[in-house]
């Protein structure tokens, strides 16, 4: 099963080819990483990623994105290109935690215990979410959620690994990890709960709220 991995919740956004090696496990076939700024060309590094994986987009089987939290832009941006992909050829989709994709990265990195992974969600608040790493493989402890920066900051004191995209300035002693496409496509190989498109969501867990607008004033004519 050949996969496209595109994973931009963060401000280092990726895509990656990924594909199982002749024993079943999952082999990055080829990664397009771009650091800084606002991604503007997710169809440029898309492009990029296959030239150097010497495949077709055609030749792609399952496109997976990473759903955040984070980057409310670029998880937007990648979710309309897998939705209109999907339209146009039919391609399977998968949505996986970006939080997720941290705590394998974690785990690679061999990491081991409590660990919380940590995503600003900006209003003075965090994503948490908490996980236990060991030789045997990563549990989930407490679903994602929002915390504050003195919660997080109890937790790293009591002993647990703070990890996620820039917590380093927040929380000295935390470990900066972002999500990366090469593992994202990893964590969707061997799965096969694939969704249409229109059930592919950013991960935000504040409730969205709308302001109604005024009714517009009405001025009198002026009389002539």
């Amino acid at each position: 099963m050949r996969i496209l991995a595109l994973e931009f919740s963060s401000a280092q956004r990726s895509v990656a080819v990924v594909q199982p090696k002749a024993e079943g496990l999952p082999r990055v076939v080829a990664e397009v990483v771009e650091t800084g700024g606002i991604g503007t060309k997710p169809l440029a590094m898309l492009d990029a990623a296959l030239g150097e994986a010497k495949l077709e987009r055609e030749q792609i089987e399952v496109l997976v994105v990473g759903l955040g939290p984070g980057s409310y832009t670029g998880i937007r941006t990648t979710i309309a290109l897998a939705q209109g992909w999907q339209l146009a050829a039919g391609i399977k989709l998968l949505g996986i935690s970006s939080a997720e994709c941290i705590a394998a990265e974690a785990e690679a990195e061999g990491m081991i215990g409590r660990v919380a992974i940590v995503i600003d969600a900006q209003r003075d608040e965090y994503y948490l979410g908490s996980y236990e790493l060991s030789p045997t493989g990563r549990r989930e402890l407490e679903e994602l959620r929002l915390a504050s920066l003195t919660e997080i900051a109890a937790l790293q004191k009591s002993g647990t690994q703070v990890v996620g995209p820039d917590v380093t300035t927040c929380f000295p002693g935390s470990r900066q990890l972002v999500p990366r496409a090469g593992r994202l496509g990893c964590l969707a190989l061997g799965r096969d709960d694939f969704v249409p498109g229109e059930r592919l969501e950013p991960i935000y867990l504040r409730q969205t709220t709308f302001v109604k607008a005024p009714p517009p004033k009405i001025f009198p004519q002026e009389s002539r």
